[in-house]
């Protein structure tokens, strides 16, 4: 039979041996714990690694597609916009061609000739356009002017020194243009003027006016006679 203090010191050694074998575990299990903490954050590190590339290659792939759509309708959103502009550039082409002011036709003209001598040594005949066709014309420039006599000649007569002006007419309009020359008052003119012959400016067809009686003899010949470009009457 074992004594007392034999069985003490046997049970303190199983105790020890017993607490050696418990911290024994228990760094097993606290290292384990730690290589599994490791494994796990690497594999959650590489699985965000993989997951961010995949998904970026992913984005970045419909970041592509979108921009490509994108482009593809902003460039038909320009084509359409090019047609459009282009079927709207005839109407207005043609507005602006339709809108240009053709000149002014001798048979839409009402001309008269006035003497409107300023004084007793200028003499002046001034003659008159007004407009009586339907729409608006120009009458912008040098009328031509001839001056028949009474020996039946005709006398072309020079431009004086002036610059056209522009000069349109809505119905109803009048444009006006001189002839200038200086008054002989010594009663042995050697011209004997009739009638008028007016050509609009840029026409052909001449409308003969008659000489205004109270018109002045004319110094010298018909060369010293000018004729003025046309203004309005306002």
């Amino acid at each position: 039979m074992r004594s007392p203090a034999a069985t003490s010191t046997g049970n303190r050694r199983r105790t020890l041996r017993l607490a050696a074998a418990a911290l024994t575990v228990a760094a097993g299990l606290s290292l384990a714990a730690c290589g599994n903490g490791d494994s796990g954050a690497d594999a959650s590190a590489k699985g965000s690694s993989s997951s961010s590339s995949d998904g970026g290659t992913k984005t970045e792939s419909g970041s592509s597609s979108d921009s490509a759509a994108a482009g593809n309708a902003a460039a038909g959103s320009q084509k359409a916009s090019g047609k459009d502009a282009a079927n709207q550039a005839a109407p207005d082409s043609a507005a602006q061609t339709s809108s240009k002011v053709s000149f002014c036709k001798s048979e839409d003209l009402a001309i008269n000739a006035v003497d409107a001598a300023p004084d007793e040594t200028s003499g002046r005949i001034n003659i008159s356009m007004i407009n009586r066709g339907p729409v608006t014309c120009s009458a912008t420039g040098f009328a031509g002017v001839d001056i028949k006599d009474a020996d039946h000649t005709s006398n072309p007569i020079e431009r004086g020194s002036a610059q056209p002006r522009v000069t349109t007419l809505k119905p109803g309009d009048a444009a006006v243009f001189n002839l200038a020359y200086t008054i002989d008052s010594s009663g042995s003119s050697l011209t004997s003027p009739t009638h008028i012959l007016v050509t609009p400016p840029n026409e052909t067809h001449t409308v003969t006016l008659d000489w205004p009686a109270t018109a002045a003899a004319i110094k010298g010949s018909y060369t010293d006679v000018q004729v003025f470009p046309t203004h309005t009457a306002k």
